[in-house]
């Protein structure tokens, strides 16, 4: 069975009530979601021609000829080289017209024609027929390694009528796989034929998980590769690391394309920093860039710190350089002028001055009198002395203060 979902009706197998989105029978490869199903078209100008998957997210467009009523998820069987193929329906209608377009693919004659709805038969034959690719595949690459070619053999593809396979290589040089081709044929008993595939589309059909966590973009929508440069990462700021730069195919990632258009259109406003900045402080280089926030960081060759300055402050100082100048710092253009300390608190001084003479002169006051007190301590009360107060003289060497008796003793 070719969709786990799908469901028999009349001996043949209906649509995938997931979109092809159930993970059975290669159907969860290449999803697309038709934005035009619910849109009513004109019956009689309806787009007939659609979009077939194969193994492993492989596309090509068929015709609906005999105009077979189709629903995404539909295994058809498809007109092929030689016999038939099945697919599974993943787009038709004006979707597919826009896509032909895209793709530059012209609706002529050269476009296959859709057979029928595979029957139960059909996809019973077609699981037989896979069941051969994975030891068919060892097989292949054990006679490539005994024959000593240059190539690495990825993947096989049998058709549903088992009377072709197809073998998908990547190699860096041209082989010649003549010999290969013989042998192959011999053993395998089908008609070979031998593709080379690129890095990305190898790893597109093997699949994969990426380092973002979802799945792999050549093996869901992408198909189209264009060319991814180094200049890419460098316009983004990454870092020039292989291993965090390449994919699981081993060449720069695809997403590295993704956002390089607005880099591009953000980094016209950021100014080209050659030399570094020339100010009075010393010269400062570039160290950090945020794009979209306009902002450079700059660093002196002395120091650790970095200066975050804007991208008009950057043009301001490249063009003082220019002009022979230099400013102060990043910062500033003029260096300000240091008021001394003792200017701006001149007044608390003099306060202070102040009082310190006034607590002198008190002191000296208090020294003073205490000094008179010690010497003749009744000399504040001098004017009030009683007559016995001053009888002896301190001074005893005095003959006129000499001790002499009173003649008044005796009476």
């Amino acid at each position: 069975m070719g969709c786990a979902c799908g469901t028999k009706k009349d001996g043949k197998v209906s649509g995938c009530d997931n979109n092809g989105a159930c993970g059975t029978g290669g159907c969860n490869k290449m999803n697309v979601f038709d934005w035009l199903s619910n849109m009513d078209m004109p019956s009689e100008d309806h787009f007939n021609i659609a979009e077939i998957r194969f193994k492993n997210g492989r596309k090509d467009f068929y015709r609906n000829s005999d105009h077979i009523s189709l629903h995404t998820g539909d295994a058809v069987v498809v007109e092929a080289m030689t016999g038939h193929h099945i697919g599974y329906v993943s787009m038709q209608g004006e979707l597919v017209r826009l896509q032909m377009q895209k793709k530059k693919v012209a609706n002529d004659d050269e476009i296959k024609k859709i057979y029928r709805v595979a029957h139960t038969k059909d996809l019973e034959k077609f699981e037989e027929v896979k069941n051969r690719e994975l030891p068919s595949l060892y097989h292949a690459r054990e006679v490539i390694r005994k024959m000593n070619l240059g190539m690495k053999l990825s993947d096989v593809e049998f058709q549903a009528d088992n009377t072709k396979a197809v073998f998908y290589y990547s190699a860096d040089e041209r082989v010649d796989f003549r010999e290969l081709i013989k042998v192959l044929a011999s053993e395998f008993k089908v008609r070979v034929e031998m593709r080379q595939i690129s890095l990305r589309q190898e790893a597109g059909r093997l699949g994969g998980i990426g380092v973002c966590g979802r799945e792999l973009c050549c093996s869901t929508w992408l198909s189209d590769f264009k060319n991814v440069a180094t200049s890419a990462a460098r316009y983004q700021n990454l870092s020039l690391n292989p291993s965090k730069l390449s994919g699981q195919c081993g060449r720069l990632k695809c997403c590295l394309n993704y956002e390089l258009e607005t880099y591009m259109e953000a980094l016209k406003f950021i100014p080209d920093v050659e030399a570094p900045l020339l100010t009075e402080k010393g010269e400062a280089r570039l160290q950090k860039t945020d794009i979209f926030r306009k902002i450079m960081w700059f660093a002196y060759k002395e120091e650790n710190n970095w200066y975050a300055l804007n991208v008009d402050r950057v043009n301001e100082i490249l063009t003082m350089n220019r002009a022979g100048k230099k400013p102060a710092s990043l910062e500033l253009d003029l260096e300000e002028v240091k008021i001394p300390i003792a200017t701006l608190n001149s007044d608390l001084e003099n306060l202070d001055r102040k009082f310190q003479n006034k607590n002198r002169n008190k002191n000296r006051n208090k020294n003073r009198g205490g000094r008179g007190d010690s010497r003749n301590p009744n000399q504040k009360n001098s004017g009030n002395q009683g007559p016995n107060q001053n009888r002896k003289n301190p001074n005893p060497n005095n003959p006129n203060n000499q001790n002499r008796p009173n003649p008044n003793r005796g009476k």
